[in-house]
């Protein structure tokens, strides 16, 4: 290659390598940073007893809000989840956004639900709600039944008919472990003026036994395309997660699982109808606000509350749900771009935000672009052995290394997968993930900027298997 063609190479060469070696230097660092967290937190928690925290008079009731579409497979056994959590004053709202399925004929009939003239403050402009619904025999439980809106809108109504200091978004594809909300309360306790969001562990359900409302048994899917999530999450959340939360960076409380103050929620005008990605684009405007303000506050990660969610088996479903992902991380930081880069806005501006341009919103265009070069140089036989090599150790052996660290960081910090079997196979597809589905992935995130150019809004459907379905396979 000579001349400008041979100039560019080198510097659209030099750019990926440099971003290999940045990322995965940086999430090396934030799993170190986990095992710092955790091995801390586990001290910490030694001496600390659950029981003593549910009976404190400081533990402020909250409102956990479960918005619904098209969820009849599992809603019955997520709201019994809900329903049966060890904490001392709390109440459901599950929102059915104008699901065309049985949800909620299955929460009606199961729940013996009864319409009710429920007063309630529209602090919020919503999609009209139709009705609300309460239970006699669980009076925690509150349906609300409203025309579709999508899941921000969603969560409005719900934080409307709310009635408690704090609230829980979680998916109502999801299950909570029974002390989860005692866990993740911890920090508006401890410090219940600056505290004003905590996040928890997702984990995935798939191939887990579901009982009662609760995973009574853990065991891994037999789905590969659930087992590569696995990795995922577990890379996710115990190192990125974790490790950013240290450095005051957290942008993303998951929208399956996160508690927040509903004061701040509500001056920052709710969750906002349009965002695609409702749960990181609420954290964003709460930082915002709060800088401009200059009010000093508190984003924590907790890292043992447990949620339990479904995720997709099928290429088509975890295709619809990644792009949406990275359409919803696009549109976020395009709304908030004042704040890139901007000294006011202290480490959010100056850190967290450019983070997740650079290595998130632009990641999977640089990735698309190493793998291209790599194999057209291999296919036409232009054999670039320095970039091959380094490429090579910086994207495949690198993100092996960070995978394995993981599952031991999974390993010290809870053993979920008791048995020896599962951790060899989670070992296993670490191993493999770096081989067609690591750029199948990058490929679909790529491909979100082209869908958010052509106007796309849609959510992609998702296929719904189920916690009753996984029971029955054990």
């Amino acid at each position: 290659m000579d001349g400008i063609l041979g100039s560019v190479y080198q510097v659209v060469t030099a750019i990926i390598l440099v971003y290999f070696f940045l990322i995965n230097s940086l999430y090396l660092l934030f799993i170190f940073l986990s095992i710092l967290k955790i091995f801390r937190y586990r001290n910490a928690m030694a001496y600390v007893s659950f029981k003593d925290i549910f009976q404190m008079p400081l533990v402020k009731p909250i409102s956990i809000i479960a918005p619904a579409y098209n969820e009849e497979m599992g809603i019955i056994e997520s709201t019994q989840s809900l329903l049966s959590l060890e904490y001392p004053l709390y109440e459901v709202i599950v929102v059915n956004d104008g699901s065309k399925d049985d949800t909620l004929k299955k929460l009606i009939k199961t729940f013996d639900l009864k319409k009710s003239k429920r007063v309630f403050r529209k602090m919020i402009e919503t999609k009209p709600i139709k009705g609300i619904y309460i239970s006699p025999s669980n009076p925690k439980l509150v349906v609300v039944d409203k025309v579709n809106g999508k899941k921000a809108d969603a969560m409005n109504a719900g934080l409307n008919v709310s009635r408690y200091p704090l609230f829980c978004g979680i998916d109502s594809d999801s299950i909570l472990e029974k002390e989860s909300l005692l866990k993740m309360v911890r920090p508006f306790i401890e410090d219940p003026e600056k505290t004003v969001g905590a996040g928890g562990i997702v984990r995935l359900s798939n191939g887990c036994k579901v009982k009662s409302g609760q995973v009574v048994k853990v065991r891994l899917p037999r789905s590969p395309l659930a087992r590569f999530q696995i990795l995922e999450y577990l890379r996710a959340f115990l190192g990125g997660r974790i490790g950013l939360n240290l450095l005051k960076s957290t942008l993303i409380i998951s929208g399956a699982f996160g508690v927040f103050r509903k004061d701040v929620a509500l001056k920052c005008g709710g969750y906002r109808a349009a965002s695609i990605g409702e749960d990181m684009d609420l954290v964003v405007r709460m930082r915002k606000y709060l800088h401009e303000k200059k009010i000093p506050f508190k984003l924590e990660f907790v890292p043992d509350p447990i949620c339990w969610t479904e995720a997709p088996e099928t290429l088509k479903s975890l295709s619809n749900q990644r792009n949406r992902w990275h359409r919803g991380l696009v549109e976020t930081l395009y709304h908030s771009r004042k704040m890139l880069f901007n000294p006011r806005y202290g480490i959010t501006g100056m850190f967290a935000m450019p983070f997740y341009l650079i290595f998130e919103m632009l990641g999977p265009i640089i990735e698309v672009m190493g793998y291209t070069i790599f194999t057209v140089l291999l296919i036409f036989g232009q054999y670039d052995q320095p970039f091959a090599l380094l490429f090579f150790l910086l994207a495949v052996v690198f993100g092996i290394l960070l995978s394995l660290l993981s599952i031991l960081l999974e390993e010290y910090s809870a053993r979920r997968y008791p048995r020896l079997k599962d951790i060899i196979i989670i070992i296993a597809y670490g191993l493999m993930e770096n081989i067609l589905y690591r750029q199948w992935l990058a490929l679909v995130r790529a491909r979100a900027f082209i869908d958010l150019a052509l106007g796309k809004e849609e959510w992609g459907e998702m296929e719904k298997r189920g916690f009753a379905f996984d029971s029955q396979k054990q």
